[in-house]
């Protein structure tokens, strides 16, 4: 069931609640903890360095009345757009959330002439491959993060029109 009340906004260059977002990223990615190998990058993302993400890239937020309920990250590459850390509030899942925010990336994709989205997603996390599919997405590839010798992540890519 997705939720028409919730909105979706690219986040303005004056944006200054990075504080919420940094929570909502910890919240949302939390169950990662103990599952995957390595941690997640989440870990290592401070206010500042969100404030840098959305420099070089566009985020978009999601809200619930004032609340911000999601986020994502889209990265203009040469040939793609390179999906990151999306996040919608445990207590807000299964709600069309993430759905909205994956249509909002489209959107920006097609805009800027790219037809191809791509986005990672760690080995363990078997109902995010799921989740993906749903979405369009196929797996292209197994890489290992460094210092790994077993895959640690699956690359998955959407062709988009």
């Amino acid at each position: 069931m997705e939720r028409s009340d919730v909105s979706i906004a690219g986040i303005p260059a004056d944006f200054s609640r990075w504080d919420e977002v940094l929570a909502l990223i910890m919240r949302a990615f939390a169950f990662m903890d103990g599952v995957i190998d390595p941690p997640s990058s989440a870990h290592l993302l401070t206010v500042d360095a969100l404030r840098a993400k959305a420099r070089r890239e566009t985020g978009f937020l999601a809200f619930d009345g004032d609340r911000i309920v999601g986020c994502v990250f889209a990265l203009e590459r040469t040939d793609d757009v390179y999906i990151g850390k999306l996040a919608v509030a445990p207590d807000s899942q299964g709600q069309g959330i993430g759905r909205k925010l994956m249509r909002a990336v489209e959107i920006l994709a097609l805009s800027r002439g790219r037809a191809v989205l791509e986005l990672e997603t760690r080995i363990e996390l078997t109902a995010n491959h799921a989740a993906f599919a749903r979405l369009g997405f196929h797996e292209t590839d197994r890489t290992a993060h460094e210092g790994y010798v077993s895959p640690t992540s699956i690359t998955m890519r959407k062709t988009i029109s």
